[in-house]
């Protein structure tokens, strides 16, 4: 017999996957997407992400980065199926391993979320997913490498995997004598804010190894009470929570916008972390926003803000021992 879905799991089945459902949802003249860039990249959208749209609004800066368009059908020459270079600095263990004392895992191809700017909406992730398969070969590669000291679980979206899958790996982890932390990309705290159970709460908060959490949101409109509760759930459990952002071109292009995502986000219990330039994948450049407006924008940040609370702006390019910082 199949064990019931959790209440989160049932969010995520519950999701809107038809851009029609959606935009029936928002009141929205239903011609308003693209069915070839939908079957490119499939829409996936939990209700409690919708439920921050603005009804009637094709413009809602939550919704543009969702809805699939007919500008994701084009792209420049120089728009790639791999822009950072995941892949190169992929090792035989399904490790990337890019920059010095740290290496990252993709421990799952699935998200709660379908964002239309992600840089690995192009990704092979049945060929380069941790599994059961190869775990053992990667746990070696972290024991042979001394010099690695912190392991990075990524995706998709590692809070996918089950409480049962993830402690599991904590565990694996914390038998390795060099590492010092554990970090988590995860977008699920801010799209599917149920994820963040009392049990999964008790699981980070017990691990062996420091726990960091960087979570992506990129509105304030994205922090719900939910969302928000839930970032203070982990943030109250010792958990360092810190935000990445992506700079998205009539979204979060404005300095305002980006303080008040600032704001919201301090009251959340979340220090903002990075502010990204978009990567340059392929489907995605009607979301760029020049390098030379991304300063201007940050430097006005710098103005209204204090200095733990502004972002540090930066791009990430193949080939590259770390990031590159803007300003």
């Amino acid at each position: 017999m199949t064990a019931p879905l959790s209440s989160w799991q049932q969010d995520l089945a519950a999701a809107f996957t038809k851009p029609t459902d959606l935009l029936h949802y928002l009141e929205i003249e239903t011609a308003a997407f693209s069915l070839p860039a939908q079957q490119d990249f499939a829409m996936r959208v939990p209700r409690a992400y919708a439920a921050c749209m603005q009804k009637g609004d094709l413009n809602d800066p939550l919704l543009k980065q969702v809805l699939p368009i007919y500008d994701e059908l084009y792209s420049p020459a120089h728009y790639q199926y791999d822009p950072v270079g995941d892949l190169s600095a992929l090792t035989k263990n399904c490790i990337i391993h890019k920059y010095h004392g740290r290496v990252l895992f993709i421990t799952t191809g699935g998200c709660a979320i379908n964002c239309r700017f992600c840089f690995r909406r192009n990704f092979p992730y049945a060929d380069v997913r941790l599994d059961k398969q190869n775990i053992h070969t990667a746990l070696e590669y972290l024991r042979c490498n001394i010099s690695i000291n912190e392991v990075i679980l990524s995706g998709g979206d590692p809070l996918l995997l089950s409480d049962q899958n993830l402690a599991d790996l904590i565990t694996q982890f914390a038998q390795i004598p060099q590492l010092k932390r554990i970090r988590i990309h995860t977008r699920l705290p801010v799209v599917l804010p149920s994820r963040i159970t009392p049990h999964l709460v008790e699981i980070l908060n017990h691990a062996t190894l420091p726990i960091v959490m960087v979570v992506h949101c990129n509105h304030a409109n994205e922090l719900s009470p939910q969302a928000m509760a839930a970032c203070l759930r982990l943030k109250q459990k010792n958990i360092s929570l810190f935000n990445q952002t992506v700079l998205l071109k009539d979204i979060n292009d404005k300095s305002i916008v980006l303080q008040q995502l600032s704001e919201q986000l301090f009251a959340s219990g979340v220090l903002p972390y990075y502010l990204h330039l978009l990567d340059k994948a392929k489907g995605v450049a009607h979301f760029d926003v020049p390098e030379q407006e991304a300063v201007n924008i940050h430097q006005q940040l710098q103005q209204l803000l204090p200095g733990y609370l502004v972002p540090k702006l930066v791009k990430e390019q193949a080939g590259k021992a770390s990031k590159t910082l803007i300003i």
